[in-house]
């Protein structure tokens, strides 16, 4: 599995505020943390929780080497108290969260590090950042796949974003349910399905356009896909069939009224005898250009742009807060932010989703200090990722990110049919705090 030292992918300020409880005496404090989203993004009906396989895998390289140390002391972000931490820093806590591919709402507790004040403060940028950009895609993603309903959608974002957000994309994407990847680093690490067959360059390079169709595919087969926009699309799809005869895979449409395009593209093949012959489409595509495709006879979609961007919502908007540490007499005690619009609740959370008869979700039940009353059909939506820093390796990796993809589907089908709609509305199922105390 790939790894990378992640200790130094935070801000300055964690590091302070480090030094700072150290010392006071308040570092190793018990605390809870708590990651979670105050409202979705706008007209989003509900997020995707993904990343929590890259930051358990994360968490396991959190190590600061003799160079970073070095850094920090000679830039004198910290003092040599902290330091002297740092040399030894291993979590050791325990962390909870909603399983990857889970379905999240508003105030939905994410994930809960439960540790001492300094082991949860240095990890607090490195898991905001990792969930903030992967649920932002998967839950683009997700109303991507819904819109686009059994035909299959393609992660090619690649170019669009940075090298390292890239990777991540494309696990994100296929945890929503996208099929593949181009990206072949994401097919390296995550055992992620990746295709690809020619871009313009790849016609434009020959002296013809059946020239480059028949290197093609004399390279890669008669069932490879053939871009046919390079000129003429009607030209193209003529010299595809000629060259590749009636076991063309597929011809892809990169430009031009794709829905329009598609229709006399598919009555064309079929004239041709190339009845089995697929058409692909691309070309900026987002939910809303893939539900406007509904009616077009197209049997895949590669998604770029919009995908790897978060289609309009780069970010999940997630935050971690301290909702609950010892006070002098080591007892707990619940704290939380009071702020005007950026209110938190304190208390260490427990989760659990009520459905129906039907198995259909109703509401997300959030217990303080306890978990709530349930039904026997209700669902607890908590699970353990990391115990007295020993991490479930379950979580990450290819096994992971099929194990996510799996809880996706669940989740969705659990979902009511209005989950789906793209229109703007409230979140699909209320949450509700449940306290005892």
């Amino acid at each position: 599995m790939w790894q990378q030292p992640t200790s130094l992918f935070t801000d300055h300020y964690e590091l302070t505020m480090l030094q700072a409880s150290l010392h006071s005496g308040a570092a190793h404090r018990p605390s809870v943390f708590e990651a979670f989203a105050r409202r979705l993004p706008e007209g989003r009906r509900y997020g995707v929780v993904a990343g929590t396989g890259r930051i358990l895998a994360g968490i396991k390289e959190f190590r600061f080497d003799d160079g970073q140390l070095r850094f920090l002391s000679d830039t004198k972000v910290v003092d040599a108290t902290t330091i002297k931490y740092l040399e030894n820093f291993s979590f050791g806590g325990n962390v909870y969260g909603y399983a990857e591919g889970e379905i999240y709402f508003p105030y939905s507790p994410v994930l809960i590090v439960e540790s001492t004040f300094a082991e949860a403060c240095v990890l607090e940028t490195f898991i905001l950042s990792a969930l903030n950009h992967d649920s932002a895609i998967a839950s683009a993603a997700s109303r991507m796949i819904a819109s686009a309903g059994t035909r299959p959608c393609i992660e090619m974002g690649s170019r669009r974003t940075h090298e390292e957000s890239a990777v991540a994309a494309a696990r994100a994407s296929v945890i929503a349910g996208f099929e593949a990847t181009s990206n072949l680093e994401a097919g390296h690490r995550y055992g992620i399905k990746t295709v690809g067959t020619a871009a313009h360059s790849f016609t434009l390079l020959h002296d013809t356009e059946r020239a480059a169709f028949e290197a093609q595919v004399a390279s890669m087969g008669a069932d490879t896909t053939l871009l046919v926009d390079t000129y003429d699309v009607e030209a193209g799809v003529r010299t595809a069939v000629e060259v590749a005869g009636p076991g063309l895979g597929a011809v892809r449409l990169d430009s031009g009224d794709l829905v329009e395009q598609a229709r006399w593209v598919r009555t064309l093949l079929d004239d041709l005898g190339n009845e089995n012959t697929r058409i692909m489409v691309t070309s900026d595509l987002d939910e809303y250009a893939i539900a406007a495709l509904g009616s077009a006879p197209v049997d895949a979609y590669g998604v770029g742009t919009s995908l790897v961007t978060g289609s309009g919502h780069p970010t999940a908007s997630m935050v971690y807060k301290l909702v609950s540490r010892h006070d002098d007499a080591g007892n707990f005690v619940d704290v939380a932010k009071a702020a005007k619009n950026k209110v938190s609740v304190g208390g260490r959370k427990y989760a659990v989703r009520r459905l129906n008869e039907r198995g259909r979700a109703t509401e997300e039940l959030i217990g303080v200090g306890e978990v709530p009353a349930t039904d026997a059909n209700d669902r607890a939506l908590l699970e353990q990722f990391v115990a007295g820093g020993r991490i479930d390796e379950a979580f990450t990796g290819a096994a992971g990110v099929r194990r996510a993809a799996k809880r996706h589907r669940d989740s969705i089908l659990e979902m009511p049919g209005s989950s789906r709609r793209l229109q703007r509305g409230e979140p699909v199922i209320p949450t509700r705090f449940i306290d005892e105390n």
